[in-house]
């Protein structure tokens, strides 16, 4: 079917990052995998590229107030080539709009121009050892210093992505006790990665994702200037909450730009493989699994195009953005693997990019909140 959301603009900018891809990223990808993260430079040079500070305004070095739709492409051409930018949608789609809808002017100032030219990347941490969907468990404290110029953090965090290559990080902590609803009592610090006391824990071994580092992070007695308390103190909860639906959104274009890429590297490998003296796609079991992945990836990409929509005139709702991000990571993972399966023992190997895309897709299931959080949300939306 002929998607409708992008105009002639949407797909020059397309062209830009297929060309940008094929130049400074396939090449290399393979390298950085190993390595566990791509290098620091990559995020210079798409800040020269001028897609580091999508929302951020004109006099800071951005581009000014740019459609979600843009950040949707690049998704798409990532999947498309099996790359990807590491942690770049962490600071772009993830931590970015934090600082755009709270920060205030000073702070604007002093962080505004680094993140728009690369020389600043963003990273959030919120999840800990013991709490994970369950945010208003969060148990790292911020204490405020007798003389009121500083809060003291301490605690610790894990799962948390791109923070070796990020220089600023929002933490999650608890400034008052919230005895009468956990949810209250929760405030955003933006903490240097260099600050004294911040330290980096173990670089997780994950199954998929192994181009972006996954750490653990410790706190200890860490002091964080009140100038660097991001929006109001006691009030994490709710902005964490209101950023989530832009979260979830890209998580279901991610699913969908996937499962499009799968079925792309399905097709291409059937019609190359023979068996039985005939390519893997001249049998009708292939033809019928591929049309029924074709059918559902549609119905998947036209729920994401109207989510897109929304997100541009300001009406994804949470509810909107959890169908979108669980239709989408569901779809995503039966998608891709059946499609894997049509490579048979060769979609098990690392060498070819269906089984990369499997490996990474699954966690996609769990993190921005669980399938099952979404579901409940659902409900509570339906009035259940």
């Amino acid at each position: 079917m002929k998607r409708t959301i992008y105009n002639e603009d949407h797909e020059a900018f397309r062209s830009v990052i297929r060309d940008f891809i094929a130049k400074e990223v396939t090449p290399h990808f393979e390298e950085w995998e190993a390595a566990g993260r791509v290098p620091r430079k990559l995020f210079h040079q798409l800040g020269e590229l001028g897609v580091m500070g999508f929302g951020i305004p004109e006099e800071y070095g951005g581009p000014g107030d740019i459609s979600y739709k843009y950040q949707a492409i690049i998704n798409e051409e990532c999947a498309r080539a099996a790359v990807t930018f590491g942690h770049y949608g962490v600071t772009t789609s993830i931590v970015l709009p934090y600082l755009l809808n709270i920060a205030n002017e000073e702070q604007k100032k002093r962080w505004f121009p680094g993140i728009a030219s690369g020389e600043t990347c963003l990273c959030i941490a919120m999840t800990e050892p013991g709490t994970g969907s369950d945010l208003a468990g969060i148990r790292t404290t911020a204490k405020l210093s007798e003389d009121g110029t500083h809060y003291v953090l301490n605690g610790s965090k894990t799962f948390i992505t791109g923070a070796l290559n990020s220089e600023l990080c929002v933490v999650v902590a608890r400034t008052s006790s919230g005895d009468e609803d956990r949810r209250l009592g929760l405030t955003l610090l933006v903490v240097p990665t260099d600050s004294e006391g911040f330290a980096f824990g173990r670089k997780l071994d994950k199954i998929g994702m192994r181009y972006s580092d996954t750490n653990e992070l410790s706190f200890t007695d860490v002091l964080v200037p009140v100038e660097n308390v991001l929006g109001e103190v006691g009030k994490g909860f709710l902005y964490l909450g209101q950023n989530l639906a832009r979260e979830r959104l890209a998580i279901g274009v991610g699913g969908a730009a996937s499962a499009t890429a799968a079925i792309e590297f399905a097709k291409a490998y059937v019609q190359e493989r023979q068996v039985f003296g005939k390519p893997v796609a001249a049998f009708q079991n292939t033809k019928f699994v591929l049309a029924e992945c074709a059918a559902e990836v549609e119905a998947l990409q036209a729920m994401v195009d109207k989510g897109l929509e929304l997100e541009d005139t300001g009406e994804l709702t949470p509810a909107d953005a959890a169908k979108i991000k669980l239709f989408g990571t569901e779809v995503a993972g039966r998608v891709i693997d059946k499609c894997l399966q049509l490579h048979g023992g060769y979609g098990y190997m690392l060498e070819y990019p269906i089984a990369r895309l499997y490996a990474d897709t699954r966690v996609s299931r769990i993190y921005g909140g669980t399938s099952e959080v979404m579901k409940s949300i659902i409900a509570k939306d339906l009035g259940l």
